[in-house]
């Protein structure tokens, strides 16, 4: 069992891969003779998740056997609930030269040249269906799915094996909020919170957020924003600009002591209903007791029914997710009710609805157009503004 305060870590107990002392100052000087295998902006991403328990109970990226249960039944070997695969692609050249057994060194590519991170024990190497975990993980095979291009583009051989931890990555946005989940559990024991709800976004904040999240906050004690900052979409708004969103509106319109602004160095894998709980069970990991799931949750395109992330919530008991799912409809400001509402508590018709899609929003932002203050606060419109100039237009 963990020690650390708070409901418990999924799995029970929370996972810690980070090496201290002789043992770093060992492995460090082993890490010289490993083989070296420089690693991706996602699986940068995993290493530092898997080492400070975020997947807890992951200790490493996926066995086979872990491998295939996930992606057929959302489930590790164990039987413990996982949608998605953790897993680390490699070339097959690569693969070649190992041993089960032997053990590698891992980097993070930077700008000053390649930065060790971890080690790694090379237990298993093993080829896999890349179709197979699309159509099972995403639900298409089509490689306009951003997901998918990734999954298809990777190595075409998986390791798996239990990692250590020597190093932090570097040259990371925000360090000054990425907080570990035993951090964020001691805040909010330290807080008085017992009951915490977790918000995750990839977007800027607006008023449909706001309304979600003080709705929320009704029935908890405290508010966890957590902004996902790992890899995106490049038409996605940078997480700089979209932290600063989330601030600006944070200083004069939510009560300070009832809310905690981090972020979630994860990358988005796109994978709608089986993502949506992976962020719930990430966001327990971190200490949270409730989940917001809006509609669409972690969704791309059309390649998910509208309500799909809430319904597979219902494919498992309570107690083996382990976290209450809090399911909002789609809000929007009413002109005749005068402020945010849902389908669910507004009587008037569309004609009265005022709702803005994303590619509208970008669209008004490119323009240098502030987006009207029934749906951003403006504030946050004029953050976003600046911010979105250097944004890259969709391919």
């Amino acid at each position: 069992m963990s020690t650390v305060p708070g409901i418990r870590p999924h799995g029970g107990t929370l996972v810690n891969r980070t090496l201290r002392g002789i043992a770093r100052e060992g492995a460090l000087d082993k890490a010289k003779e490993l083989p070296r295998l420089e690693l991706s902006s996602v699986s940068v991403c995993d290493v530092e998740l898997i080492a400070n328990g975020a997947y807890s109970p992951l200790t490493g990226f996926m066995s086979r056997a872990d491998y295939g249960s996930v992606v057929e039944s959302m489930r590790l070997s164990s039987g413990v609930v996982w949608p998605i695969p953790i897993t680390l692609p490699v070339e097959p050249s690569f693969a070649q030269a190992l041993s089960e057994g032997d053990e590698i060194a891992l980097y993070q590519p930077t700008s000053a040249g390649p930065h060790l991170l971890a080690t790694m024990e090379v237990q298993e190497k093993y080829p896999y269906d890349k179709r197979r975990e699309a159509q099972e993980v995403y639900r298409t095979t089509e490689e306009a799915h951003p997901g998918v291009a990734r999954l298809y583009g990777q190595g075409d051989v998986l390791l798996g094996g239990p990692i250590s931890v020597l190093n932090s990555p570097i040259e990371q946005e925000l360090a000054e909020l990425r907080y570990t989940p035993a951090q964020t559990r001691r805040m909010f024991a330290s807080n008085g919170w017992r009951r915490i709800v977790g918000f995750q976004t990839r977007n800027p904040i607006h008023r449909a957020h706001e309304y979600i999240q003080k709705a929320a906050l009704e029935i908890v004690d405290g508010l966890f924003i957590h902004p996902l900052v790992g890899d995106t979409k490049a038409d996605d708004i940078p997480a700089e600009v979209r932290i600063k969103s989330y601030e600006a509106v944070l200083r004069d319109y939510y009560p300070a002591d009832r809310v905690l602004l981090a972020v979630f160095p994860a990358a988005m894998r796109y994978a709608g209903p089986r993502e949506a709980i992976f962020h719930a069970l990430c966001r327990k990991n971190y200490g949270c007791t409730h989940f917001i799931v809006g509609r669409d949750h972690a969704g791309v395109g059309n390649y998910y029914g509208t309500y799909d992330a809430q319904t597979i919530f219902d494919d498992f008991e309570l107690a083996e997710i382990g976290i209450i799912p809090l399911f909002f409809e789609h809000a929007f400001f009413c002109r005749k009710c005068g402020t945010v509402v849902t389908a669910k508590t507004c009587p008037h018709s569309r004609e009265d609805w005022l709702y803005l899609s994303g590619t509208q929003v970008r669209e008004m932002l490119s323009r240098g157009e502030a987006p009207p203050p029934e749906f951003t606060r403006p504030e946050v419109a004029e953050v976003l503004i600046e911010g979105y100039k250097n944004v890259k237009p969709e391919a």
